[in-house]
């Protein structure tokens, strides 16, 4: 399901900062040999990923999905001169493929890609964290949202990726996990005290949340 036309989403690029020669390459890459290439953030969220980084430089971003590394590689733009990007993903069958991305945008020494189950991984991260991207299972994103909150400095950001699930969150009769997972987990955002959120219907929807 598309939430925009093809015709606005194609304008909408075409008045945006272009990809660098890195990112589209490795846009295409993915694209031509790896399996859901919808996956990947693409273009315009990117730009977006990368807007949101450089508002707020920081020096420490955590990734929860680290997918082909687009995201992680657009994130990284906003770091501090020290700044690293640690990104988290289960299956480490693209590792290669984004620590080489990395390095032909020269930025190896800044991202740290860890693999196994974040649920496991967080926990062990002794870090004060400024901005987290959530892109990984979606049945776990309030698990995620809990272990992750108390490592965000106050002011920080979290974006959470696929939110609208393209159209399904609609549907409160699913019996589907991860869209479930979804409505569980704007809806545990919203209730919670500590941090403000708006969900925007930006590609597949991004929830902005700020811890206060």
């Amino acid at each position: 399901m598309d939430f925009i036309n093809p015709n606005i989403q194609a304008y909408a690029e075409s008045f945006s900062t272009p990809e660098s020669e890195v990112l589209a390459d490795l846009n295409r890459e993915t694209n031509l040999k790896v399996l859901y290439p919808r996956m990947l953030s693409g273009h315009l969220q990117g730009r977006i990923l990368s807007m949101i980084s450089r508002m707020i430089r920081p020096n420490c971003i955590l990734e929860i999905g680290t997918y082909t590394g687009y995201s992680a590689l657009c994130m990284a733009e906003g770091l501090t001169e020290d700044g690293k990007v640690i990104t988290i993903d289960i299956d480490p069958e693209r590792k290669n493929m984004v620590l080489e991305y990395a390095q032909k945008a020269g930025i190896a020494d800044k991202i740290e890609m860890l693999i196994g189950n974040a649920l496991e991984v967080i926990p062990q991260l002794n870090k004060t964290l400024d901005l987290i991207f959530l892109d990984a299972d979606k049945h776990n994103y309030s698990n995620y949202f809990d272990l992750v909150l108390p490592k965000l400095r106050k002011g920080g950001f979290i974006v959470a990726d696929n939110v609208l699930w393209s159209g399904r969150v609609l549907n409160e009769d699913t019996e589907d996990k991860e869209t479930i997972g979804l409505r569980n987990f704007v809806q545990h955002v919203s209730n919670h005290e500590g941090v403000e959120q708006v969900l925007m219907p930006i590609r597949d929807g991004i929830m902005l949340i700020q811890k206060l």
